[in-house]
């Protein structure tokens, strides 16, 4: 591709053709180093020949197909260049890339990326039209289009098609999201040019974006379409037939580009197991993949392969298998586990978590997130806290028992967390993690919470993929532009769950499910059979499942082999696990008819999944894994990070004639990730000034007073790292003080706005218990001596009484968060049974009563409380709501 972002440097791509006017009408740059990494914004702009994206999307069932055109004029007298830098989901399996100039459509081959980049600077350099598609060296989320030399007057649409699973919320919906936001990377100094990152994309006010984006959705669903939502405005949903099977809706007119747009599909029943069976390729030789040892059996995961060329995945039928096992909830030792909590403090953590006014910001809703999960942590569990940016600190030498010492230690800590950080760099507070002894009966489980703006994002994914089976993962993107390859692979090669906090998600409400995963006993001897007529098989091509969390969809990718019956039959699949000693199943018959799909859906992400197990990028993956990769994407079509799509119009006229002028598309971008690089910092900081709007979008007015802060000498030209770091402490304070009075945990002991659930969590202990005492009063509603007045057990312990209390409490008025304190309630319920034990215990000793009379008084004395609790607390809450 052109040379800023393939394998040549900047300077080198500007001098690499006699056609380009190095000096023309380039954009205008702020007055730092340009290997800084500066957000660019123009003073005059010049004439941006991207117009329009439009995209179509259809959504069968489970599987997103999306095909995005972008519409090029050249209003210019000059032949240009023009490159667009964008986001795409990192399990979009990208499979046609082709124009249409003058009604002529010109398909795209997909070639080694290294070749594909010097086919296109020679068809530039012979005065040919030349379209490259490429994805990022570092990062699987972010692409590049370059189109050379569009003649004067010329009109070029270029259409880019990909498939991709789409995930199933907790809650049942399936979500898509088309991404809008690219937050600039943070850049590491030892990082090569090799990246479309390093291209100085201008940043423009979102009212004067010159171009459009429309979207066109059709649905279809055996199961039934109840619902769509939405965060950007839509059409009214149209539904296609009566039976609600189909339905069409579109983004309202006027969408602007400051969210990604993302759609929430709700079928009426998502849960129910199925497999389908598509058509392989007519014109491809049927054949098999081979792993490395041997012949994979029916019986055998992918969890190593090499492809030959003489056979090809594309030319036999395969199938996708969707379960979504009802697993039980079985919790695992009290004690067990030690858990790492690496909480981002760059400084777009200062940020808002979306584009809504009254969102929160994104290290305060972090704050909010660590007290739960450390409230929700069982006794006797080792735990530590790590907080990073341009470097890292953590709470402790090295992991701690978690005690009620331990954990008001690191409250006291988490309540001055800051977003002071600088940039953000992952990598070397893992690898310190990773060092550390291991504390046996305790499994690592790690939970990563960043905006994931970091470059190098393979070395990442790999570092936590070379130490996955001493680990697992969890991460957290939080807000827009979140990079969806950091999150999801780091996720995806460790064994854990993603998850990504946008719009008005609550951070705390998808950590606290996270954490019941890595709490429940691991599902073990995952397997999977099938039972198919004689001579065909199945030969797995997903890699192996290892865990399998409660509330989550399985997708299993498979070829058939062997002969495809001549009439109708069926097949059989069954999954097979244990939980604890306990042997599982789940099974579902199938039809063995090989349904004919013109993208060959099935096949491209079934490549793609082959794809991701060894693809990272060109400096994180051995010499063997990319010939493979290569090997497989060259003949799926599907595209890697060793391949890009090329094609060359070499029907013009007359061949394009004189200097070519370079163009980098702008994109808008929120104003609250806006990057300023500082000579004094070691990363870029989210700039936040009185005059500019805190958390808004880039508008014409913010874009004036920006450019102000590049203006005159150097120390006008960007904020130092001392002076970002008061201005944004100041934006914080005065952002808490007008909107919240007294924001989530900035103050010790009082009742934080109308978060008074969180305050009465904060007085938990650690062992789960409550005390009677003042502060549980001002929650309450009452006073102290009417609250002892009242316990029915004034001889055993107050703490009994007021957890009981609490628990009623949570139960009459936090019922919309019941997700978020259903932890902390368990361990309180623990608590409670333990007491009453113990006390069992000791009236055995001292009185010496039958086990018989013990065990009834014990067993009457927690419902007695309830009934006492209930009464005053004049709630409406009874005992068959609560988990005694």
């Amino acid at each position: 591709m052109g040379n800023l972002h393939g394998t040549k440097s900047l300077k080198k791509k500007m001098t690499a053709s006699p056609q380009r006017d190095n000096k023309k009408k380039l954009p205008q740059m702020c007055k730092v180093n340009m290997e800084d990494h500066c957000g660019l914004i123009t003073g005059d702009m010049e004439p941006v020949p991207l117009k329009s994206i439009s995209v179509t999307l259809s959504i069968n069932d489970f599987v997103a197909g999306v095909s995005a055109t972008l519409n090029y004029e050249n209003e210019e007298e000059v032949p240009v260049e023009a490159i667009f830098v964008f986001p795409m989901d990192e399990d979009s399996a990208v499979y046609s890339f082709e124009a249409l100039v003058d009604g002529k459509k010109i398909v795209a081959e997909l070639q080694e990326k290294v070749q594909a980049q010097r086919n296109y600077e020679n068809a530039i350099s012979q005065g040919h039209q030349a379209y490259l598609l490429e994805e990022d060296d570092y990062s699987r989320d972010v692409f590049s289009c370059n189109i050379g030399n569009l003649q004067p007057g010329a009109k070029v649409g270029v259409t880019l098609r990909y498939v991709q699973e789409l995930p199933l919320e907790t809650d049942g919906a399936l979500r898509y999201v088309l991404p809008a936001i690219l937050n600039p990377r943070y850049q590491l100094s030892e990082q090569s040019a090799n990246s479309c990152l390093n291209i100085k994309t201008p940043i423009v006010a979102l009212e004067d974006l010159p171009y459009t984006l429309s979207m066109v959705a059709t649905i279809t669903s055996q199961h039934g379409i109840e619902r769509v939502q939405s965060n950007c405005s839509l059409s009214p949903i149209q539904y296609l037939g009566h039976d609600k099977t189909s339905a069409q809706v579109s983004l309202a007119e006027g969408h602007k580009f400051d969210r990604d747009v993302e759609l929430l599909i709700y079928y009426s029943e998502v849960h129910s197991p199925s497999v389908a069976v598509e058509m392989g390729m007519q014109d491809m030789k049927p054949g098999s993949l081979k792993s490395q040892s041997d012949k994979m059996s029916s019986f055998t995961w992918c969890d190593d392969f090499t492809f030959s060329d003489k056979y090809s995945l594309m030319g036999s039928p395969s199938a996708m298998v969707s379960f979504y096992p009802d697993l039980p909830e079985v919790e695992c030792s009290r004690a067990c586990g030690e858990f790492v909590f690496l909480m981002d403090c760059s400084g777009s953590m200062g940020s808002r978590l979306s584009y809504w006014n009254d969102s929160q910001l994104r290290i305060e809703a972090a704050k909010e997130t660590l007290l739960l999960l450390l409230k929700s942590l069982p006794m006797g569990c080792y735990f530590n806290i790590y907080r990073f940016g341009s470097s890292y600190e953590k709470f402790f030498p090295e992991s701690v028992k978690y005690t009620q010492e331990t954990m008001e230690e690191s409250m006291k800590r988490v309540k001055h967390l800051r977003a002071d950080l600088g940039g953000t760099e992952i990598l070397t507070p893992l690898l310190n993690i990773y060092k550390g002894p291991s504390i046996p009966g305790h499994p690592l489980q790690v939970f990563v919470f960043t905006d994931g703006e970091v470059n190098g994002t393979f070395r990442v994914i790999n570092e936590v993929k070379l130490n996955s089976k001493k680990h697992r993962c969890f991460s957290f993107g939080i807000g827009e532009g979140a990079s969806t390859s950091l999150i999801k692979g780091i996720a995806r090669v460790s064994g854990g769950t993603a998850e990504f906090i946008t719009g008005k998600d609550r951070m705390q409400t998808k950590a606290l499910a996270s954490l019941k995963c890595a709490l429940n006993c691991s599902v073990e001897d995952i397997s999977l059979s099938w039972d198919f007529p004689p001579g065909l098989s199945a030969s797995m091509l997903s890699p192996e499942k290892t865990v399998m969390f409660k509330g989550q969809r399985l997708i299993i990718y498979a070829q058939l082999t062997g002969t495809m019956p001549q009439v109708e039959s069926s097949g059989e699949v069954c999954l097979k696990y244990t939980l604890q000693g306990k042997s599982l199943e789940n099974r579902v018959t199938f039809s063995l008819q090989p349904k004919t799909n013109a993208s060959f859906t099935i096949h491209r992400l079934a490549a793609k999944s082959l794809i991701q197990m060894k693809d990272l990028g060109s400096h994180e993956t051995s010499d063997g894994e990319k010939e493979d990769v290569l090997n497989m994407s060259i003949q799926s079509g599907v595209l890697s990070s060793f391949t890009a799509f090329i094609a060359v119009n070499k029907d013009l006229n007359q061949p394009v004639q004189g200097p070519l002028a370079h163009r980098v598309i702008p994109r808008p971008m929120t104003f609250s990730n806006l990057p300023i690089t500082c000579p004094y910092s070691t990363g870029y900081r989210s700039s936040y000034h009185s005059g500019m709007l805190l958390g808004g979008v880039l508008s014409k007015h913010n874009v004036s007073a920006h450019r102000s802060v590049y203006d005159g000498e150097m120390l006008n030209a960007c904020l130092s790292y001392d002076s970002i770091e008061d201005t944004e402490s100041m934006s914080v304070m005065e952002y808490s003080q007008s909107s919240t009075k007294e924001t989530n945990l900035q103050n010790d002991h009082k009742v934080c706005g109308e978060n008074v659930v969180l305050y009465l969590v904060s007085l938990q202990k650690a062992n789960g218990s409550w005390e009677l005492d003042e502060e549980l009063t001002e929650i309450l509603g009452t006073n102290l001596e009417d609250m002892k007045a009242a316990n029915p057990a004034k001889d055993q312990d107050p703490s009994v009484w007021a957890t009981v209390l609490a628990v009623l409490w949570l139960h009459a008025n936090g019922k919309d968060l019941k997700c978020e304190w259903e932890l902390l309630e368990r361990k309180a319920v623990a608590w409670l049974h333990d007491h009453a034990e113990r006390l069992k215990k000791t009236q055995n000793k001292k009185w010496g009563k039958s086990r018989v009379l013990q065990e009834a008084e014990s067993d009457s004395s927690i419902p007695m409380l309830v009934q006492a609790a209930k009464s005053f607390l004049e709630l409406s809450v009874t005992p068959d709501d609560l988990v005694f």
